[in-house]
């Protein structure tokens, strides 16, 4: 009989985009259980397939109420399967699920760190949500986190101990399906006509939710002033935080040449479109993104701030600029825009380096060891 084990995600939205591979191959060894804020349907069929869905209405944003209830039903169904393993994902997740495990004494308890929402606050806010990540650590038997430059920011911040923290592989948790992302000619020219882009001007795109931690309006505003009638920028995600409307005010004066597109089950086709990606974070972990438009054959610009580092490898795969600095985000556009022999070397590397250490088959067979050895 298989050792039952149990990972704890918040958002059916994450564990479709992240977690596909890794559960196919822990299902081959494990009996998989998903605690997750989903309902039959939510998930991929494949996802569905690989293990018993255990609905829980775990929510991203603070509600104390809601909150109680995910924690109370975690704590009996943890009692009900006596799962060998617990593995939390995503803060919220953490926080309840490793409380839950603690209090109902599952051995194993593993947490993943994949980015600290307290970097960018102050004050008691920042207190209170680096206090939770600290309760999560000491509650958690083990943390992974999601790159080296991010465990080494929590060991010096004291989230994390040197001895129950570690790295899978050479980071990332998830890695890139690189069936799927690509390089694509025939999506490469059939969305440039859609949005009505020449073949031969630069596209930067950016992947991800429309929130200010991101940098979205740091990212349009160097656009902007870059002023070059042979670039376009395209943005592609949530607007969270109800950014376009901003965004769109500081493009107003190359509105030809902004394009925004919402949610997509598809982002593999607009990366193919573009040329460069854009990630001027505030906050981030290892960006997942970055390696999948690297996979793709695309360079990155990114922000210097721990995460990105691991993601993108300077003068390599991509260009950093200082985190916040919109002249020095405009120098590296620039650059890029300017210049395609350099576009493409540091493309092509990129998607070497994807191949060398980022595959997702490289980091589930690190994920089931990992569990092979802790358990």
């Amino acid at each position: 009989m298989k050792e039952k084990i149990c990972l704890v995600v918040s958002s059916p939205l994450s564990v479709n985009t992240l977690l596909l591979h890794p559960i196919c191959k822990l299902s081959q060894h494990y009996d998989v259980y998903l605690a997750v804020n989903a309902k039959p349907g939510d998930l991929f069929p494949a996802i569905e397939n690989a293990v018993t869905v255990l609905p829980v209405p775990l929510q991203r944003k603070i509600s104390p109420l809601n909150d109680a209830w995910a924690l109370f039903k975690l704590i009996l169904l943890f009692r009900k399967y006596r799962f060998t393993l617990v593995h939390s994902i995503t803060p919220k997740a953490g926080l309840l699920g490793m409380l839950a495990a603690f209090t109902a004494r599952v051995k194993t308890r593993i947490h993943t760190f994949t980015g600290q929402v307290w970097v960018t606050h102050r004050g008691l806010a920042r207190l209170l949500l680096k206090s939770m990540d600290k309760i999560i650590a000491v509650i958690s038997v083990h943390t992974l986190i999601d790159g080296i430059s991010q465990r080494q920011f929590l060991l010096d911040e004291g989230v994390v101990s040197e001895k129950t923290s570690s790295v899978l592989a050479q980071g990332s948790l998830f890695g890139v399906d690189t069936t799927r992302f690509k390089p694509n000619g025939q999506a490469r020219k059939r969305i440039r006509q859609e949005l009505l882009i020449p073949d031969d001007d630069t596209l930067f795109i950016f992947v991800g939710r429309l929130t200010r931690d991101k940098g979205v309006l740091d990212l349009a505003a160097a656009f902007a002033e870059m002023n070059n009638p042979k670039s376009h920028l395209l943005m592609v995600g949530v607007d969270e935080e109800q950014m376009l409307e901003e965004i769109l005010q500081l493009t107003k004066n190359c509105s030809n040449q902004f394009h925004a597109i919402g949610f997509t089950d598809k982002p593999e086709e607009y990366m193919a479109a573009a040329d460069v990606l854009c990630l001027p974070s505030y906050r981030e972990g290892f960006n997942n993104v970055v390696i999948q438009s690297a996979a793709m054959g695309i360079p990155a610009i990114g922000s210097r701030i721990y995460g990105v580092v691991d993601s993108i490898a300077e003068n390599e795969t991509g260009l950093f600029f200082q985190v916040g600095d919109v002249n020095d985000l405009q120098a590296a556009m620039k650059t890029l825009a300017d210049n395609k022999e350099l576009r493409l070397k540091l493309g092509l590397q990129a998607m070497e380096r994807v191949k060398k250490y980022f595959t997702s088959e490289k980091l589930s067979s690190a994920w089931l060891a990992f569990y092979r050895e802790i358990v």
